[in-house]
């Protein structure tokens, strides 16, 4: 099922984003929203395809019926759910008549979203989050899979808040760029899509591809990715609920089981992008932040080898510069070799106190081998992380090609950021080499003396 059902995805998102321009990830994004029955904010201004993107999105569905309005601010409740009923007055009935109207949708698109009133975002509250809509004294469940909501910006208003934070997905539209732009003119008019019944989904299927995806699992390195993304959202002061966590951790097990793997990846992390930050420039900041992280982890992040290096090379400097007294084989201070008479005939070394009597520390083999040896097993971790830098270098073209999430340039975003960390990893492994050879170039005593305690590392 497995392989059928990524072949179908796929299928699916060639249908979809048929002549659609520069649109992979909204497209992408609005199918995923759909599985995961999550809601999705595009944010962009007028006329770039946002109403497209739902209008094809149901074709995704059999049998699904679509709903579409645009709000302004003298919207009104029954534009979105209908009329009162004249009926139900009559017989002192609040209710209204819901047929052909959002409460009835399985996909909708809403426009302008954050115009409404604050009696429509209150019934939009219940309906997106619970999938429920209160019709006079009854609570009904509605067949909602999604909404796609458009707005040109998100106002700084705290009544929203909490609307703005049941869209799980947020993607930035923006305008065709130049490059593709002829392509844009070159369109026809009427361009109808042909999804084939096959790729698409009913209800019940839905719902068994969301309790297949439970099962996936949350490895480790992902678990650990996730908690340091949310470390540095509060240190940024970047606001992530814990219910928004909770459902990302789902939307990447919805990601990953459409591959047919049991296992988030961390491709499917780049997903966290489009879930965290509130603004286009916190988004900006997170998607920064995954590239610099990607290929990385706890213990080999730039900044910590870069404190690791310093504590290796500081006690280098030490014991490179330390001295002690020369005594000669009696046990008598010897005089530094080189000490002359000056022209009054006394000892240079007399004139400069003990400095005549003092020699470089000798270190024992076995001071300098367990020196050595430290070093080295900090070059095997220099060595691992460049491997591993190169590895996702080479897997990076093929992975964004087979990954159903992630578009087609998402290899152009993180390229820069991974080259820049494996640059500081590359400097910091040619710094590692000369503190092993200065290590290995200390005077050596005759005796074998002793191990050292190894270095202290800060980090």
């Amino acid at each position: 099922m497995s392989s059928e059902l990524y072949e179908r995805l796929r299928g699916l998102l060639d249908a979809l984003s048929a002549h659609l321009i520069e649109r992979d990830t909204e497209i992408r994004l609005s199918l995923l929203a759909a599985l995961a029955g999550e809601h999705l904010l595009l944010l962009g201004p007028p006329g770039t395809a946002k109403s497209e993107l739902a209008r094809r999105l149901r074709h995704a569905l059999r049998d699904a019926r679509y709903f579409e309005r645009l709000l302004t601010r003298f919207s009104v409740p029954e534009e979105l759910f209908g009329p009162l009923s004249i009926v139900a007055l009559e017989q002192d009935r609040y209710e209204r008549q819901t047929a052909g109207f959002l409460p009835e949708a399985s996909i909708a698109f809403i426009d302008e979203v954050f115009k409404a009133n604050s009696a429509i975002l209150n019934a939009l509250l219940t309906l997106l989050n619970e999938r429920e809509f209160d019709n006079g004294s009854r609570r009904l469940r509605t067949p909602l899979v999604t909404v796609l909501a458009a707005s040109n910006e998100v106002p700084e208003d705290e009544a929203i808040a909490a609307f703005h934070d049941r869209f799980l997905l947020r993607c930035d539209v923006q305008p065709v760029g130049a490059g593709r732009f002829p392509e844009l003119l070159a369109l026809p008019d009427d361009i109808a899509i042909t999804v084939p019944d096959a790729c698409r989904f009913d209800h019940a299927e839905l719902d068994a591809l969301r309790q297949a995806a439970a099962a996936v699992v949350l490895p480790a390195a992902v678990i650990e990715l996730i908690a340091d993304l949310r470390a540095w959202t509060l240190e940024q002061g970047i606001a992530v609920t814990d219910r928004r966590w909770r459902k990302l951790a789902q939307l990447l097990r919805i990601a990953a089981h459409a591959h047919g793997r049991s296992q988030v990846d961390l491709w499917d992390c780049a997903l966290l992008v489009y879930g965290v930050g509130e603004t286009a420039a916190q988004r900006a900041t997170v998607a920064q932040w995954y590239g610099e992280r990607l290929g990385t982890d706890r213990v080999l992040q730039p900044a910590r080898l870069t404190r690791v290096v310093e504590s290796f090379e500081a006690q280098l400097e030490f014991e490179r510069t330390a001295t002690d007294l020369n005594y000669d084989a009696a046990g008598r201070l010897a005089l530094e070799a080189g000490a002359e008479d000056d022209d009054n005939g006394l000892r240079s070394s007399r004139r400069k106190g003990l400095s005549g009597f003092i020699r470089p520390r000798q270190y024992g083999e076995r001071h300098i081998g367990a020196r050595v040896e430290q070093v080295g097993a900090l070059l095997a971790e220099f060595d691992a992380a460049l491997g591993g830098l190169d590895r996702i270098a080479l897997e990076l073209e093929e992975t964004v090609r087979l990954h159903l999430w992630l578009p087609p340039d998402f290899a152009d975003r993180v390229r820069e950021p991974l080259a820049a960390t494996r640059a500081v990893f590359a400097a910091l492994r040619a710094r590692v080499i000369d503190v092993r050879e200065g290590f290995a170039a200390l005077p050596l005593a005759d005796e074998p003396g002793t191990a050292p305690a190894p270095i202290a590392v800060d980090g």
